[in-house]
């Protein structure tokens, strides 16, 4: 069995390796210079730092598991257990509501989420108390779903900053079964859309639904050359492909043979790319050491004053990342498209927003700007070629990594 996967990100490399376990002949082609996609690294004020992924969803143990194989098993780490906030469009931030999933509350009518959307689009969320069982059940995307259950107050004031943050998509752009597995089946059992989101929550394991890995996400990349390169797979770096058929890749004037497995959205057309932009600051402020807004602020949009639609107070949120920072503070903001041109003054200007805090101009050490480019969730693989990687597995790693893992396994039965 030969395969050449075009791709070297964390799909194309998840996959590579299942596939060499196996006893498959493997070559990666990779068009950068570096392998991991937007799992990456970067240099910010001195702290090697995520430029990406910083966590995963623990859901399923995908990720933990290919960590534990790479031997990154003692260096998972879950964030600290303190709340994210939301800015809304009218008011100062608050926290988000304790008891949900993707945002969804399981009591619509608790006095956390009326905090956030309001009386008026809590009691229409409360309705779906009361509707009938079936009623939205078909939707195709989370969207759909929640605004037919709940109505389009509770889907833009709560859950799509909580879905944008998590998955850098809107609800409507999210297929149901994809991003939230088991919520027709939780819905059926319970008759409706907030009693199925109480029982996932009383099923949910104890601990964080998220982890990272202590000196960064990243560290899975090198581990995974690592192992590539003990199991014999070619690696090659600057290998830009220009097209596929089933059973070979161009690459210049050269054709590489094997069965043909697209890991990028690279082989897409611009226009079925999202463009995302995060700004990573490095800052002297003692007044965060007091994380005045737990783990981070969402945004919905609309919100007076406020261009970014997430931040992470990553020193907060991951307590081993502020034991090597002598103090300091790391701020992660992430923007739609392709970010605006004086980027550094208007994310510190946003986290000073958001944060609720003054933040001058001197207690910047640093800021970095990365720019990343996503799938539409409908771009489609070419015509007869397997496909791996965000826009045939869904977003996030354990998406991503588990769709890699079951492909490989399916390729080689």
């Amino acid at each position: 069995m030969t395969y050449v996967i075009v791709g070297g990100g964390v799909a194309g490399l998840v996959t590579a390796r299942r596939l060499a376990l196996g006893g498959a002949s493997v070559t990666v082609l990779e068009a950068s210079d570096r392998f991991g996609g937007i799992v990456a690294s970067h240099t910010v004020g001195g702290i090697i730092l995520d430029a990406g992924a910083e966590s995963f969803a623990t859901r399923g143990s995908t990720v933990e598991s290919l960590a534990t194989e790479l031997g990154l098993g003692p260096d998972i780490v879950t964030p600290l257990a303190a709340p994210a906030w939301l800015q809304r469009v009218a008011g100062p931030a608050v926290p988000l509501p304790a008891t949900s999933v993707l945002g969804i509350p399981a009591v619509p009518l608790a006095a956390d989420v009326i905090a956030v959307v309001g009386l008026r689009a809590a009691l229409r969320a409360q309705l779906d108390l009361v509707l009938p069982a079936p009623f939205g059940l078909n939707s195709l995307t989370l969207g759909d779903l929640v605004r037919r259950r709940m109505g389009s107050g509770m889907l833009e004031g709560i859950v799509t900053p909580v879905v944008r943050g998590v998955h850098s998509a809107h609800p409507y752009e999210l297929e149901v079964d994809r991003v939230a597995p088991f919520i027709r089946s939780a819905m059926r059992s319970e008759g409706s859309l907030a009693h199925g989101v109480r029982l996932l929550r009383a099923n949910a394991p104890a601990g964080s639904a998220i982890a990272g890995i202590r000196g960064g996400v990243h560290r899975i990349v090198i581990e995974l050359l690592a192992d590539l390169e003990r199991l014999g797979v070619t690696l090659e770096l600057g290998a830009r492909v220009s097209s596929v058929v089933p059973g070979s890749a161009r690459v210049g004037r050269r054709t590489v043979r094997g069965d043909v497995i697209v890991a990028t959205a690279g082989l897409l057309e611009p226009n079925e790319r999202r463009p995302l932009t995060l700004a990573t600051l490095v800052v002297d402020a003692p007044q965060l050491d007091a994380a005045p807004r737990g783990t981070g602020v969402l945004v919905v949009d609309g919100a007076p004053g406020v261009t970014a639609r997430a931040l992470t107070h990553s020193t907060a949120k991951w307590p081993w990342l502020a034991e090597r920072t002598d103090g300091r503070h790391v701020l992660r903001l992430s923007y739609d498209g392709s970010g605006p041109d004086d980027l550094a003054d208007v994310a510190r200007a946003d986290a000073a927003t958001l944060l609720g805090i003054e933040l001058a101009p001197s207690s910047v050490v640093d800021v970095a700007r990365v720019e990343w480019s996503r799938p539409s969730p409908e771009s489609p693989a070419p015509e007869g070629i397997t496909s791996v990687g965000e826009a045939a597995g869904g977003t996030g790693l354990a998406a991503v990594v588990a769709h890699a893992e079951s492909t490989a396994a399916r390729l080689l039965s």
